[in-house]
């Protein structure tokens, strides 16, 4: 249907406009920030045609000629102007038109800032505390701080900051920013992020004072399990930090860390990432990041030669405080410890309002779940998972530790001052604060709270970093865990510019170890860590490759391919080596379908699924997606061998693992899933035997879960392209342990690593390895959105969207909802009398395939639409 959109010209709107994904663009690295805008239209099939770009200078004044383009493109366009310089500003608005040819209003300015782009931008020097610290322990956090004068007129004031470790700052006595654990964990030793601060409010005229506190984070302090070990990057905290200030006369100066620059050490007697922070309220100095502090018994501080070009602007958003949780209750344990039960597993640190008598200390420890009423530690290996606060005294005092985090849902407060009230204490949720873009809901209240529970341990693991876990002696970037989550991970929120940060750190890691994926990124596991010197892990390494393309496919992004494609390559020429003329990944050291339930608790390995049946099922993926990346590329040599090489690897595979008839060599759900998702079965009958076996397994198994790490992902799936659809609903229905709800029904917030990280008695796995917050099995949610409630890409960056819902389970509704590049987009159905109602919002600019059950597929437009079949659920 075509509609006359003159009419509705009026109601077409730019909604937003953003540089690359960044939110904030203040301080972007690149000199030319692509640009994306979102149009909001009320009228129904609108779709763009054409746009214009014009730039200004921080006057108004036009800075380039305006740039038009006859284009249906507005998610991530090349800058079309000259080039940003260093620490320019440039203000950029947006218009649109339609295919009636009438544009939309101009949009509101959007600025975007360039930061320090070359290392000669900066004339800082990185400066430490001047003391010689055994660094084998936690050590005092040092205080630097500089007095400066400010003259009136200032137009202009910018920070530019970073640490290695971690680091507070100030001015005139008020915090620089809201970030918490800045600048994040990189792989320092060719990466450190900087921060960018507009500081003009914070200044006044006269003299003025600028303070840093320095805490170990991860770059000295405790990383890795087993003890792990401290100064995986460097044994000395230092701080660089460069403020300019732009008059309106037209003069400018800078105040940079230099030899000018006193230290001192203060309150902060310890903090670790794992084992807690340690604070003596008695030691503060206050007024010490102030101007008219005495800082006469300071020491100078120390230059610590470092090559600045290692620093590179944020890709994604810092970490954040992001909620405050109030305390569910307060209670007594049976051992008499006084404990505070939050409702929720989360990620962050508590804040406390004590009054009492100088001197006391008051020790918070924190741990997930209790076991047999008390706080349930033993799960967290060797991490204290404590802070301790010594009062002042004198009257009310509030405190929050700065440089550590904790996963937990409860608390045990020691040495409290009479009484805890519930206003007195709360939990701080602090992850990297990615915007929230996708929802689901349904009619069952407890698939509601499995979908929660996955929303809530991705912002726990996205923090800085994407961790496996939150609370025990890790927290480590495992590349198997977000491989398997990144398409889930990539709708419920805008976490590009996050992964994509990841993804530089996870090249310079593969490139220092010759083509090889470590296990974690960034790797701090030692030579001689269990598994001695890394060797290449089918699943987990092939992040490396999947992880850009699930970038591409979601956010519609080609530069992260770009960006990546020597990684992506050298990962999969590393693994076709090892498989050698035979195209089978059979040697070697393999994960496996990790945490196959069957697997003994101290040998989570032990799968039903053969390990080469993974690794050359992942060979034959792998090597498809860097092919299909180089066709998105241009590159058609690369392309033509990469995809060659899969076809070769699926030909190996189906002759070695898979029998005429379909059976796996492997009898196991895995085995199967893998073969089905992943295309490699090359004849129709092989496929419609093996998905006919994967629904017996299933049904066998009770509908109970028979996979790990590496087929739950792709199970569901699996069963519905065998078309036993309500087997897939039967296996997410189940309560009975293994299950995706049985963790719910004993009273989860957050996925487990284990499917019975709780046994049903309510103690804990004896497994050493059980943690209540792993995102990885819950990437179940991906099919919740996409065959659930039926909204699924159909094109890179939604595009095109699908549009085809499939009822079953009992269920008798369900909706999703994504902020797409391109807009809202959203499915919803009800089932009611024999009727599916089913209602979709297609964004501007976009099209839809819709498949109805019964019913043919066919194409729409943007706008609202709404569908009625006949439906029975064993239809």
């Amino acid at each position: 249907m075509t509609h006359d959109l003159s009419e509705h010209t009026h109601a077409v709107s730019i909604a937003r406009v953003q540089f690359e994904h960044l939110r904030e663009p203040l301080g972007v690295g690149t000199a030319t920030p692509r640009i994306s805008w979102v149009v909001d239209a009320a009228a129904p099939g609108w779709s763009q045609a054409g746009y214009e770009l014009a730039s200004f200078g921080p006057g108004g004044e036009p800075r380039d000629q305006p740039a038009r383009a006859e284009s249906g493109e507005s998610a991530l366009v090349a800058w079309p102007f000259a080039p940003l310089r260093p620490r320019e500003r440039v203000a950029v608005r947006v218009r649109a038109w339609g295919q009636d040819g009438q544009p939309t209003p101009w949009s509101a300015p959007a600025a975007v800032e360039a930061g320090l782009l070359r290392p000669e931008d900066w004339d800082a020097q990185f400066i430490a505390a001047p003391w010689d610290e055994d660094t084998s322990q936690p050590q005092p956090a040092p205080m630097l701080r500089r007095a400066f004068a400010v003259r009136a007129g200032v137009a202009r004031a910018r920070l530019y900051i970073t640490a290695l470790g971690v680091y507070e700052a100030s001015i005139n006595g008020a915090a620089v920013g809201d970030h918490v654990l800045a600048p994040g964990w990189t792989s320092y030793g060719e990466r450190v992020l900087y921060q960018s601060f507009d500081i003009a409010p914070l200044l006044r005229e006269g003299q003025n004072a600028i303070g840093a506190l320095l805490g170990d984070g991860w770059y000295r302090g405790r990383l890795g399990f087993g003890g792990g070990r401290r100064n995986c990057y460097g044994e000395r905290l230092a701080l660089l930090a460069q403020i300019e200030i732009d008059y309106a006369d037209g003069s400018a100066e800078r105040i940079v860390t230099d030899g000018a620059w006193k230290a001192a050490s203060g309150p902060i007697l310890s903090s670790d990432i794992y084992d807690g922070e340690t604070y003596d309220a008695r030691l503060e100095q206050p007024g010490w990041d102030s101007p008219g502090f005495d800082d006469s018994g300071w020491q100078p501080a120390a230059p610590l030669a470092r090559d600045l070009a290692a620093l590179e602007a944020p890709l994604g958003p810092p970490v954040r405080r992001t909620q405050l949780v109030e305390p569910a209750r307060i209670f007594t344990s049976p051992s008499g410890k006084t404990l505070v039960d939050f409702g929720q597993n989360l990620v962050g640190r508590l804040r406390i309002r004590p009054e009492g008598q100088a001197g006391r200390t008051i020790t918070l420890r924190h741990a997930e779940v209790l076991e047999h009423g008390e706080l349930a530690t033993r799960p967290l290996r060797v991490a204290e998972a404590t802070d301790r606060y010594t009062l002042r005294g004198g009257g009310p005092e509030e405190w929050e530790p700065r440089f550590t985090f904790h996963g937990f849902r409860y608390a045990e407060v020691e040495g409290w001052p009479g009484e805890l009230r519930p206003d007195q204490i709360c939990a701080v949720v602090c992850h990297s604060d990615m915007e929230r873009t996708g929802w689901f809901a349904c009619s069952d209240p407890l698939l509601n709270r499995l979908h929660e529970n996955v929303v809530w341990s991705m912002r726990g693991n996205f923090l800085s970093i994407p961790t496996d876990c939150p609370q025990r002696d890790e927290r480590l970037g495992w590349t198997g865990d977000i491989q398997v989550f990144a398409p889930t991970a990539s709708f419920l929120y805008d976490c590009a510019g996050f992964l994509g940060s990841w993804l530089r750190d996870l090249e310079i890691d593969q490139r220092a170890m010759g083509g090889v994926v470590p296990f974690t990124v960034p790797n701090v596991l030692p030579q001689d860590s269990p598994w001695g010197p890394q060797p290449p892990a089918a699943a987990w390494g092939d992040a490396a490759a999947i992880v850009p393309w699930v970038l591409y496919q979601r956010f519609g992004d080609a530069g992260v391919l770009a960006q990546q494609f020597e990684s992506m390559r050298a990962w999969v020429d590393t693994i076709a080596a090892a498989a050698g003329e035979r195209r089978l990944w059979d040697t070697g050291f393999q994960f496996g379908d990790w945490l196959d339930p069957a697997a003994p608790p101290e040998r989570p390995a032990e799968a039903r699924t053969a390990p080469a049946i993974v690794a050359t099922a992942y060979l034959a993926r792998s090597a498809e997606v860097v092919g299909r990346s180089a066709q998105v590329l241009g590159r058609a040599e690369d392309a033509e061998r990469y995809l060659g090489l899969a076809a070769e690897v699926r030909q190996a595979f189906a002759a070695a693992y898979a029998a005429p008839d379909g059976h796996m060599s492997s009898d196991a759900a895995t085995a199967y899933a893998l073969a089905l998702a992943f295309g490699l079965l090359p004849s129709a009958e092989q496929r419609q035997r093996a998905g006919q076996r994967l629904a017996a397994l299933v049904r066998e198994e009770g509908h109970r879960i028979g996979t790990g790490f590496v087929g739950t992902p792709l199970v569901c799936d699996a069963l519905c392209e065998a078309g036993a659809l309500e087997d897939a609903y039967a296996l997410l229905m189940q309560r009975e342990n293994p299950s995706w709800l049985y963790p719910v029904t004993m009273g989860a917030t957050t996925i487990w690593e284990r499917w019975d990280s709780m046994l049903p008695d309510g103690s804990i796995n004896p497994g050493e390895m059980t943690s209540f917050n792993h995102y990885a099995l819950g990437a179940v949610a991906d099919w919740l959105h996409r065959t659930v409630a039926g909204l699924a890409p159909d094109a890179p960056g939604y595009r095109r969207i699908r549009i085809q819902p499939l009822p079953g389970g009992g269920l008798t509704s369900a909706s999703a909802r994504h902020a797409t590049p391109y807009g809202m987009a959203a499915c919803s159905w009800q089932l009611a009398g024999g009727t599916l109602t089913v209602e979709a919002t297609v964004p501007p600019s976009t099209a839809a395939t819709v498949a109805l059950p019964g019913g043919q597929p066919f194409e729409v437009g943007p706008g609202q639409h709404r569908w009625q079949v006949a439906y029975e659920e064993d239809d």
